[in-house]
């Protein structure tokens, strides 16, 4: 293959999903949160893993992206949407029979003129400043928006896997405070969240990123294994560099492979220089720059001549490359470029 392979383990997908139900308790419902076509994993094919898993509630972050859920889950599971209902949206709304988290007075308004009756939430912004209805906002149109039956009333939290500051506590009540007495079904734990505690886990969570086996989620199985193709092996002798600007020269004599994989398959380039590649419990550390296509790395220290190399498996996880890059875990699988051969496997793959 002159492609990259990214190997998906939907059984490992189902059983981080199955530990953040039970994580989030008696009686609570957990949903899954699919946006960004499953946070770079496929989201027909997640979803389908995650129904069958047991969610019955989905969300992703655009009512464009609610129609390959909708394809792939058929007319059951419920489809919310945090972007809500913005104009020219109503078609798809309607059609697919997703569910607008609206956020702003005027989103209300523009669903209840173009939808009557037709099902919604709220969302409600309790410090974080980004989306969502402010107290007084919401204050202005509580009665009419209850009056209509809202599908549930969510807020997100800022700072669930890395307060320092006792923000959560302050958006729990804030959260609190605005919807006592509302009688709706509430959610304001993601993935994060739902490990804050049972505090913070109301009626309905909604995990995203530690489905696919990243932080703040620890104890996640593991997802993904992406693998490089080698298309190319030489030996650098010492004084020669490596890639663009010269950015790295041998000081010894090295045996060098180029894999397939640049940053236009979301390898980011800040790898340069930085990054490891794996085969088989050896590291093969990146010499010069992540180019658009191909990348080099250090081989001099293998046995054998590597078909191809890992930059995600068994010896570095979606977090380690994303430590390396000085980012997040989030970005390393969304940034996952669609130039990869994805092979689903495992007894729940579809």
């Amino acid at each position: 293959m002159a492609s990259g392979l990214l190997t998906i383990d939907h059984d490992a997908i189902a059983r981080n999903w199955t530990a953040l139900d039970r994580a989030s308790g008696p009686g609570v419902e957990t949903a899954a949160v699919v946006k960004a076509d499953a946070y770079g994993l496929g989201a027909a094919e997640v979803a389908r893993t995650l129904a069958r898993a047991g969610a019955r509630r989905f969300f992703v972050a655009v009512a464009e992206e609610g129609a390959a859920i909708r394809a792939a889950l058929g007319p059951g599971p419920e489809i919310g949407v945090f972007g809500g209902h913005m104009a020219g949206d109503t078609g798809l709304i309607a059609d697919l029979g997703l569910v607008p988290m609206l956020n702003s007075p005027e989103q209300f308004a523009r669903h209840l003129a173009a939808l009557p009756g037709h099902p919604f939430g709220i969302q409600l912004d309790s410090g974080m400043n980004r989306l969502g209805m402010e107290p007084g906002d919401w204050a202005a149109i509580r009665a009419d928006a209850l009056a209509a039956g809202p599908r549930l009333i969510m807020s997100h939290l800022a700072c669930s896997d890395e307060d320092t500051t006792g923000f959560n506590r302050k958006q729990l009540a804030c959260f609190r405070e605005m919807t006592e007495g509302c009688g709706v079904p509430r959610s304001l734990s993601a993935t994060g969240g739902i490990l804050l505690g049972p505090d913070y886990h109301f009626e309905i969570t909604r995990p995203g990123i530690g489905l696919y086996g990243a932080l703040p989620f620890a104890e996640a199985a593991p997802v993904l294994r992406l693998s490089l193709p080698v298309i190319q092996i030489r030996a650098v002798e010492s004084g020669e560099s490596v890639g663009y600007g010269c950015t790295w020269t041998a000081d010894t004599r090295r045996i060098v492979a180029t894999v397939a994989g640049g940053y236009a398959d979301g390898i980011l380039r800040y790898l340069t220089n930085r990054g490891t590649l794996w085969a088989d419990g050896c590291p093969c550390p990146i010499l010069g720059r992540v180019s658009m296509d191909l990348i080099t790395a250090d081989i001099t220290d293998l046995p054998d001549s590597p078909d191809a190399l890992d930059l995600i498996g068994p010896d570095q996880s979606v977090d380690e490359v994303a430590a390396a890059a000085r980012t997040i875990g989030y970005e390393v699988l969304t940034s996952l470029g669609p130039r990869y051969c994805r092979r689903h496997v495992g007894a729940a793959a579809p």
